[in-house]
């Protein structure tokens, strides 16, 4: 008898505890989708439509590949290009794999979005968080770079990382605005860019393949 209420205790934990985990995630799910789309509503009164569509043109992957290779030929630069290029394409594909994987649907209330390809149905994690914040990362990470390709001083690339990560920051934020991601879209695709920044930084730097 004994033996038979512990195993129908556990089995009873057990269920509790299956059941308890689908609902808080449900209950988060839902927080987050009403609080994008209560930023999504209050701001967008007050905020001009085409700027955030600058900033969400600013982090297409379209333009930033072609741009990037273009720029191969000037060798002071390629430490800082040649894990930027790998990192770009490392991040489309982490991103387009989770998103394959967790299938979350994109906000409701944004019927309008054009959808290039089938991945970008999908809204967990956001693409253009994670690129923007990739790039972020890897220029604030490889500011020697950039005096040395520049023959700038300090200051001036200081003041180059603080308006990429402005950038990333506004384009991210302008992901919820837009109504094209949730709150928790934004912020996991920025985690997911700036660990990119860090391993491409360490690990896909041009030593590696000459």
């Amino acid at each position: 008898m004994d033996s038979s209420s512990s195993s129908s205790a556990a089995e009873s934990s057990t269920t509790a505890g299956a059941t308890t985990s689908p609902l808080l995630l449900g209950a988060l799910i839902s927080i987050d989708s009403k609080v994008s789309f209560h930023l999504h509503t209050l701001c967008r009164p007050f905020l001009p439509h085409f700027i955030l569509l600058l900033l969400e043109l600013s982090a297409d992957f379209r333009l930033f590949f072609p741009i990037s290779l273009s720029l191969l030929p000037a060798r002071q630069l390629r430490p800082f290009l040649i894990p930027f290029l790998l990192g770009l394409v490392l991040d489309l594909a982490l991103v387009g794999l989770i998103k394959v994987i967790v299938r979350r649907s994109r906000p409701h209330y944004n019927p309008t979005m054009n959808v290039a390809i089938s991945v970008d149905h999908f809204s967990f994690p956001s693409g253009h968080s994670s690129r923007v914040f990739f790039v972020a990362s890897l220029v604030h990470l490889s500011a020697s770079v950039f005096v040395d390709a520049l023959t700038a001083e300090g200051k001036v690339v200081n003041l180059l990382i603080a308006f990429v990560w402005v950038w990333a920051a506004a384009t991210s934020a302008s992901r919820v605005l837009l109504g094209r991601h949730f709150v928790v879209d934004v912020f996991a695709g920025a985690l997911l860019g700036i660990l990119e920044g860090i391993f491409a930084f360490n690990f896909l730097k041009i030593e590696k393949f000459v």
